[in-house]
């Protein structure tokens, strides 16, 4: 590759997979290191920069292997990977008068003079094909195309969002057509080489770089940043034209939020990413840092967890930087082509469920974005680098309009001007209505899902904003509605980590978790949740399909619970609530008589735990008792007595015979088995039945295995 970063980058992600490589890999010092390290008959994986393939002398490379089995891999491929043509330089003194010229050729040429017999493989996310610099000229034809439009598609990368804040800041008319000449000189990649075009820098660099302008982007950024992060968690980079804009830049964002800043480089929210010298001034010097420095600014930039949200870089971190978690992207440099396209792709990063990223542009880059597209779709390149972010606008309002929908024949708009607990009995209203629609709970939980992530790309649009109540109160129903779900308590906390934040109701804000009793409004009774007194107060409740939701769930995760210590009990149990549910759907039940249903299972399991202590049965042994009791003959053949005693003498002869890890012992598995069955032939088991009871017998020793050997 052509730079320090990137090389040590890649070098890392393959030192990292020696067991693959089944050799180390190499990364050279210096000309000297990579000439010995390539001076070998066999073998070797090196890393490198090209620029170390420069000639100490003239035009012309020294050779360094004629082997034929040398494959060169080229990541960046459209940067430096030209030049086989001569170019005429002409040669300065010192006090900058021409007195001659030189050839010189580009470093495509040094590295075949090097390397005369490989075979050359470019990557590259931007290829060029322009007369003078023309990436499959260099490379031969595309092996492989794999585009945006497929990456978005199959999950690779997220779509990026456009929005033009150009009015917000203001640029006068002098600096847009500075910018456009600019643009064209910036073609040809010799900028600094005149004096004029130095001028035109420096001028332009002073429109942009303007006190006032500074201090209007630290404000737009500050705010739109902060709007951004309220609905959706993550991080930002900013782009500035020159090191002493981000210098600038940095200083009128900490006068803003003083709390951000921090001279320690292990905290503070903003950072500026840049080298220094001492004779660049204060200003400059105190944003240096050092390669080891840039290297924990980045582990910090990487890390979720970590107060960093927000960098400003010149040039650093445009390319090979990933934070997955970063979404936004503030550009405020004339940028084009592959660096630009290169640049947005720091936002497209898939994170959890973030929905895109943003690229903001301060300085009128739409046409430049338009340019590189084309470029990009001659090479066989398809899908948009870009999306216009009032397309994520337009979706929103399509998903609000899907949201009023199902809101048909009830009216939220009481919402908005009530007081605290007006506002809790509207969400409750809100959700018996949502809970009485055909499958209302799913369709409705995807449809507000669906709107957050356009919301989250929208913000801080006006459109959006004006929605941010309605949103609010939409998500304050779905975050309750969620709670009723079943499989939505058994994932981890992994699954259900997400960067789209709730909208906070500063009405209802409250550090207390929302529980399944907090969800419906019903006070959490003291005594247990299927005594007689709870249950009739579920079935009086005036929301009946939330009352509905609450028992089905609180019956769910208690037959989960119990599925753990007695499997034949919780699975009958569960058969009962399943069956009761499906003719609910189904419409043969209303929901006053499966609330009848319910309540049957709810004193179902009392009565179990009633049987057990009636007993004197511990759990173990009452697991044991449903095991073998659970057929007829084996009930009236030995009666409930003689079962009891099986289940005792059972439980006793698994705990003394179960040693720890025996699940996955056959030795100890199989002698289990023997003593289950001569203990069933003991005490006078119908046989037809014993082979099915040593099996349920042995599942429900598995399911408490832990708790036997301990």
């Amino acid at each position: 590759t052509d730079r320090n970063d990137l090389d040590d980058q890649l070098f890392d992600t393959f030192a990292a997979s020696k067991q693959l490589l089944r050799q180390e890999p190499v990364q050279a010092s210096d000309r000297d290191h990579l000439k010995a390290l390539l001076k070998v008959a066999a073998g070797g994986v090196v890393f490198s920069t090209i620029q170390k393939f420069q000639p100490e002398n003239g035009n012309v490379h020294e050779e360094l292997s004629s082997r034929r089995n040398i494959v060169v891999i080229a990541d960046e491929a459209h940067r430096t990977q030209y030049g086989f043509a001569a170019k005429t330089l002409k040669v300065k003194n010192a006090a900058g008068d021409e007195i001659g010229a030189r050839e010189v050729y580009g470093f495509a040429k040094y590295l075949r003079d090097a390397l005369p017999n490989a075979t050359y493989l470019g990557f590259t996310g931007t290829p060029i094909e322009k007369n003078d610099v023309n990436t499959p000229a260099v490379f031969g034809n595309y092996v492989d195309i794999y585009d945006i439009a497929q990456a978005v598609e199959d999950g690779a990368t997220l779509p990026i969002y456009y929005e033009s804040r150009l009015a917000k800041v203001g640029l006068s008319d002098e600096g847009k057509k500075l910018i456009a000449d600019l643009d064209e000189e910036l073609e040809q990649d010799e900028l600094t080489e005149t004096q004029k075009a130095k001028a035109k820098w420096t001028k332009m660099e002073a429109l942009i770089g303007s006190a006032q302008r500074i201090k209007n982007i630290a404000r737009d950024i500050v705010s739109h940043f902060e709007a951004r992060q309220e609905v959706f968690a993550g991080k930002a980079m900013v782009v500035s034209m020159s090191r002493r804009i981000a210098a600038a830049l940095y200083d009128e964002i900490i006068q803003i939020r003083p709390d951000w800043h921090a001279n320690d480089l292990g905290k503070g929210v903003i950072k500026v990413v840049m080298t220094a010298a001492s004779s660049d001034g204060p200003m400059l010097a105190k944003h240096h840092t050092t390669k080891k420095q840039r290297k924990s600014l980045a582990l910090r930039m990487k890390d979720d967890g970590d107060p960093l949200k927000l960098v400003i870089v010149r040039d650093m971190w445009l390319t090979g930087f990933d934070a997955p978690s970063m979404h936004t992207l503030y550009i405020d440099k004339p940028m084009k082509g592959h660096n630009l396209m290169q640049a947005i792709a720091r936002v497209n990063r898939v994170y959890k469920d973030k929905p895109g990223g943003l690229v903001v542009d301060y300085l009128g880059i739409a046409a430049d974005l338009k340019e590189a597209l084309s470029f990009y779709s001659e090479a066989g390149g398809k899908g948009d680098p870009t999306l216009l972010q009032e397309r994520a606008v337009m979706l929103m309002q399509e998903k609000l309009e899907v949201i009023a929908a199902l809101y048909h024949g009830f009216s939220y708009a009481p919402y908005f001007g009530a007081d605290t607990a007006q506002k809790l009995s509207l969400i409750l209203a809100a959700e018996e209505h949502i809970l009485g629609l055909d499958d209302g709970r799913k369709r409705y939980i995807n449809a507000v899902t669906a709107l957050l992530q356009a919301f989250a790309i929208a913000v801080p649009h006006a459109q959006a904003m004006n929605a941010k109540d309605k949103v609010a109160f939409f998500q304050a129903v779905k975050a309750r509605l969620v709670k009723f779900d079943s499989v939505a308590s058994t994932r981890s906390n992994a699954e259900l980590e997400t960067t789209i934040r709730q909208v906070i109701d500063q009405a209802l804000v409250s550090e207390k978790v929302i529980d399944v009793f907090d969800a419906a409004g019903i006070k959490k009774p003291d005594i247990s949740i299927l005594s007689d007194e709870f249950l009739a107060e579920l079935k009086g409740y005036e929301h009946k399909n939330v009352a509905l939701e609450v028992l089905k769930k609180l019956l769910n995760d208690e037959l989960k619970i119990r599925a753990k210590r007695n499997l034949v009990q919780s699975r009958s149990l569960m058969e009962m609530l399943e069956a009761a549910i499906k003719k609910y759907h189904n419409k043969i039940l209303t929901a006053a008589e499966v609330m009848d249903e319910l309540i049957k299972v709810s004193k179902e399991i009392v009565a179990a735990d009633d049987e057990a202590k009636h007993m004197g049965l511990s759990d173990f042994e009452y697991a044991f008792y449903t095991a073998v009791a659970n057929n007829d003959s084996a009930r009236e053949l030995m009666q409930q007595d003689k079962l009891r005693e099986l289940a005792v003498v059972l439980t006793q002869r698994v705990r003394e015979n179960a040693s720890i890890d025996w699940t996955i012992k056959e030795n100890v598995r199989a002698k289990l088995k023997v003593i289950v069955k001569r203990t069933l032939r003991q005490f006078g088991y119908p046989p037809n039945m014993e082979l099915l009871a040593t099996e349920t017998v042995l599942k429900q020793a598995e399911m408490i295995a832990n708790e036997l050997t301990q």
